[in-house]
């Protein structure tokens, strides 16, 4: 559906649960005060919001955390949301420390996409920043991933201090066919108190290596959240971008997001949302529908009353204190 602002909103980001197995430094490097498990939606409430959604016109779903497979049975979920919308894209952002195990499940269930966090192409340096020695199982896990044919994307932070990890990133994309999407660090949570790595200094850099970097053409479609993408002689798959703050893309966006907790957040740096639990555990045996009927109202409602944008440039004016991992990184 549309919002006030005459947006299609068909992105759903579902956050599975606010926990997470590595501690980065720029997320939650102390880790959070974790949410009891029953205020947790359960993959039942999911569906249920999943299913709405459907009616609303979201024809794109993406599932994360935290990192949600330190979430039990994650790997069913995803399984019940693809045969609950066939039609539609079912993708998956991980850590991928967890993933090995479940890449053949994945690609049998028709997964359309896995995006993969990796801020690092070093192991000194990925430990450095995620607290874990996992490095070499994320790798691996990114190679088996496209070597089976999933459509996989690496999501690099851009960190200050981190920048000579730039290059040795892209080359992953010239030894495999993968996207490396450089992200630039939302003022959110622990990010709030870090220096800038701009996306214009890292296209420069980019540059020396590969000068021919240039907007892939438009009928390549590479994904249906906000990043766009370059491409290089060079490259086997893409340099994307997600440079929120620095060229804003508010009057393109079409997502939402839902929190672990059952929040309905249109809006990344708003701390408000619709709470969507509450309604999904009204008792009315009498009347089922009637708690379907609201819940189809306040989730329109809150698509409809997206913000016409986001705030990043006026810390004073963010309202979302939340840490990156409660809200669904």
């Amino acid at each position: 559906m549309k919002d006030q602002y005459g947006r299609d909103i068909d992105y759903l980001r579902i956050s599975l649960t606010d926990r997470c197995n590595l501690r980065c430094k720029y997320c939650m490097p102390d880790g959070i005060c974790q949410t009891a498990h029953s205020e947790i939606l359960t993959y039942e409430e999911i569906l249920t919001v999943c299913q709405a959604a459907l009616q609303l016109g979201i024809s794109h779903f993406k599932v994360t955390g935290g990192e949600p497979f330190v979430r039990k049975n994650a790997i069913s979920f995803l399984r019940d949301l693809k045969e609950l919308a066939p039609s539609c894209t079912v993708t998956l952002t991980t850590n991928g420390t967890l993933l090995k195990p479940y890449i053949k499940e994945l690609r049998e269930l028709g997964i359309d996409g896995i995006n993969i966090s990796l801020d690092a192409a070093q192991e000194e340096r990925f430990f450095a920043i995620t607290g874990s020695h996992a490095f070499a199982s994320v790798l691996e896990s990114i190679q088996l991933c496209a070597a089976c044919g999933i459509r996989t994307k690496i999501n690099a932070v851009l960190l200050p201090g981190n920048e000579d990890q730039l290059l040795p990133l892209a080359r992953l994309a010239e030894e495999m066919p993968v996207d490396v999407r450089l992200i630039e660090l939302m003022p959110i949570g622990e990010g709030a108190a870090l220096s800038v790595f701009s996306p214009d200094k890292a296209r420069k850099i980019l540059l020396q290596k590969y000068p021919d970097l240039s907007p892939v053409p438009a009928e390549e479609r590479r994904g249906y959240g906000p990043a766009h993408y370059e491409q290089s002689e060079k490259l086997l798959g893409r340099i994307g971008w997600i440079d929120a703050i620095s060229h804003q893309f508010c009057t393109s966006c079409n997502r939402i997001r839902l929190t672990s907790t059952g929040l309905l957040k249109p809006c990344l740096c708003y701390g408000n949302g619709v709470d969507l639990r509450a309604i999904l555990r009204k008792k009315n045996p009498g009347n089922p529908n009637l708690i379907w009927d609201e819940l189809l109202l306040a989730l329109s409602d809150g698509i409809f009353q997206k913000p016409r944008a986001h705030c990043f440039q006026e810390h004073d004016a963010i309202t979302e204190h939340r840490k990156m991992a409660e809200i669904g990184g």
